[in-house]
């Protein structure tokens, strides 16, 4: 069983804002610019470790093309990273760069998107590697079909490597993501100091366990 160190350490790696300008520089024309933000949430929205997260282009930062928000658990080896729904996306689309907009979060709105965990595993020191968790059920519909979603994402405290395709649960054929490969980012800034380690209790701690 990880110890409540070691989630810390994995949250801390998490709270973050990564670019891939060096790629969409290096091939413009297979690679858009983009940023991904991880910022934490305060304890109360799950009683825990939480996070809202958003994916932008760089010609559009208040627009975010993905949106999300997610709370931490463990099970034995595995930190898992839980997807959510919630109302107001747009009243909040832009909180990467502004925080501020977090307050116009409603807890009570919060759905869980079964099927759609992220489960992670450290590798090596401070390098975690996480995937879907398994049985094909993140469903994602895409151009009039229903897909499955199949995530890869590789993270440490200086980069964030990831790829996103769909498949369909027919016949298992790749109907959309990335042709040109894994997306490959550097961490622009750290948040890593709103995650703290003493909010932590035996009884806090109970919490964010699954059984």
């Amino acid at each position: 069983m990880k110890t409540t160190q070691e989630m810390v350490n994995f949250a801390k790696i998490l709270a973050g804002c990564y670019d891939n300008i060096e790629q969409s520089q290096d091939n413009p024309k297979d690679f858009a610019r983009i940023h991904i933000y991880f910022r934490p949430l305060p304890w109360e929205i799950f009683n825990g470790i939480g996070f809202y997260s958003e994916q932008i282009y760089e010609f559009a930062p208040w627009e975010p093309y993905r949106q999300g928000v997610h709370s931490l658990e463990i099970s034995d080896d595995i930190f898992i990273v839980n997807n959510y729904g919630f109302d107001n996306a747009k009243r909040i689309a832009g909180a990467g760069k502004n925080p501020d907009l977090l307050k116009h979060l409603n807890k009570d709105t919060l759905t869980q998107r079964c099927g759609c965990s992220m489960h992670f595993r450290e590798n090596l020191p401070g390098n975690y590697t996480g995937k879907v968790e398994p049985g094909k059920k993140c469903l994602v519909p895409r151009d009039g079909k229903i897909t499955y979603l199949v995530s890869e994402v590789e993270v440490n405290k200086h980069q964030w490597i990831s790829r996103d395709r769909g498949y369909d649960p027919k016949n298992d054929q790749q109907v959309w993501g990335s042709e040109h490969g894994k997306l490959v980012f550097k961490r622009i800034a750290s948040y890593s100091d709103q995650i703290k380690a003493e909010q932590f209790n035996e009884g806090k701690i109970e919490e964010w366990k699954t059984n």
